[in-house]
């Protein structure tokens, strides 16, 4: 596969340039950061759980679900494979036998500086050809339509 792409769109994506133009740029993007997690021997989206366990260790599985807004099968998924790397430890709360306390090990608090690493490079690629002022405006106009993508699919107080 090549790694230019076309700058039109297929025909049938012709009045959905910007979506597509997302879903490229996303593609890339996931692309070039799954080779980077790989090199840490970890998968797409383990980064994510253990940077909100850098920022706050002992959080329930269920807030770390709430937190990177990844379905239930991919978060369980996921962390039983870095239990089984080492990675943290799951254990029951005492207050509650049920609900699963997620703490990192010290082989995954090794991870921060190499994930932080990782994102500072990948940034750099991302922006290269960028001004400061042009990556202010792209990330502002992602919020907005990550906003409007979102607030579609709630339902409305009238509903």
């Amino acid at each position: 596969m090549s790694g230019s792409t076309s700058s039109q769109p297929p025909s049938a994506a012709s009045e959905g340039r910007l979506s597509y133009a997302v879903f490229q740029l996303a593609r890339a993007h996931r692309g070039h950061a799954a080779a980077m997690l790989r090199a840490m021997n970890l998968h797409p989206g383990q980064e994510l759980l253990l940077m909100q366990l850098f920022d706050r260790d002992g959080q329930t599985q269920a807030e770390l679900l709430e937190q990177v807004g990844l379905d239930h099968s991919t978060v369980s998924k996921s962390l039983r494979r870095m239990q089984e790397a080492g990675l943290l430890t799951r254990e029951p709360a005492p207050h509650d036998r049920r609900v699963m306390v997620v703490r990192l090990t010290d082989a995954g608090r090794a991870l921060r500086e190499p994930i932080a690493d990782m994102w500072r490079t990948l940034e750099r690629i991302s922006v290269r050809e960028l001004t400061p002022e042009q990556v202010d405006v792209f990330t502002g106009c992602a919020r907005v339509i990550e906003t409007s993508i979102r607030e579609h699919g709630r339902p409305t107080a009238a509903e």
